[in-house]
């Protein structure tokens, strides 16, 4: 039976259109999937379904999304990201070539709140991947998340009594009072790339951007999957980063504000 796949114009140039024309005729598309935006359950053969492709420098991965929740589009990421989130799903990665796409990835979940240390209120952003991120290369089951952020400067966290130490090379980028990507240090010392780019500019309140306008940086929480979850409202989001610390499982740095 046909899928009811939306393959946008810039994915089936990715992908070609023998690959694209495969899909869109059921050969290659799942039946049912876990969206790669709100993680529920999807079915391509009874709601609309958009193909999103992940594609780093060398690595595409093919993602499946309900319609309502994002477009059909091509979205770029840096490659140690997307070799880290298909290792830790499939355990390998995937030549850049449309036969040997591979249709799962884990993504980073971003959530912004305002957290407030020593009596002042400070913007943040928690990240929290929807699997586990295994080291690229490393063989077996297991969670590196947070040694490979803590290998690029990010400190330990066992309770939020202080603002945590600036982490230099990495920043924030707030574009149009939207939140657009975390931006790391590129290879050798060049340009900036992203650690992680929304699918589209995520909506941040006033009193955030405010904040991140008056102290020029954002603090940034990790914590491995399970260890947070989505939170509706900031006192529990505080709540849930509180148990994560003083459970060992947390991570913070301080990030620069790129952009306004």
């Amino acid at each position: 039976m046909p899928r009811m796949l939306d393959v946008s114009d810039e994915v089936r140039a990715e992908i070609g259109d023998d690959e694209a024309d495969r899909l869109l005729a059921g050969d290659n598309a799942p039946g049912s999937y876990d969206c790669t935006s709100c993680r529920t359950p999807g079915d391509s053969e009874a709601e609309r379904t958009s193909t999103v492709l992940f594609i780093g420098d060398e690595t595409a991965v093919l993602a499946f999304a309900h319609a309502t929740c994002l477009p059909s589009q091509v979205v770029q990421v840096t490659e140690e990201q997307l070799q880290g989130a298909v290792r830790s799903i499939s355990g390998d990665t995937v030549d850049l070539e449309p036969e040997k796409v591979v249709p799962e990835q884990a993504v980073l979940g971003v959530t912004s709140g305002l957290v407030l240390i020593a009596g002042e209120l400070h913007p943040a952003l928690v990240v929290e991947p929807t699997g586990p991120i295994v080291r690229p290369g490393a063989t077996g089951a297991g969670d590196d998340f947070l040694p490979l952020l803590i290998e690029q400067g990010f400190m330990p966290v066992t309770e939020l009594s202080e603002v945590p130490p600036v982490l230099h090379g990495w920043s924030v980028l707030l574009a149009m009072g939207q939140l657009h990507a975390v931006l790391q240090p590129g290879s050798g010392g060049g340009q900036s790339v992203a650690w992680w780019q929304a699918h589209q500019p995520l909506q941040v309140t006033e009193s955030w951007r405010a904040a991140a306008n008056k102290h020029q940086q954002v603090l940034m929480f990790a914590a491995p999957v399970g260890s947070i979850g989505r939170q509706p409202r900031e006192d529990l989001l505080r709540d849930a980063i509180d148990k994560a610390a003083a459970n060992g499982k947390l991570v913070a740095s301080a990030l620069p504000l790129a952009g306004t």
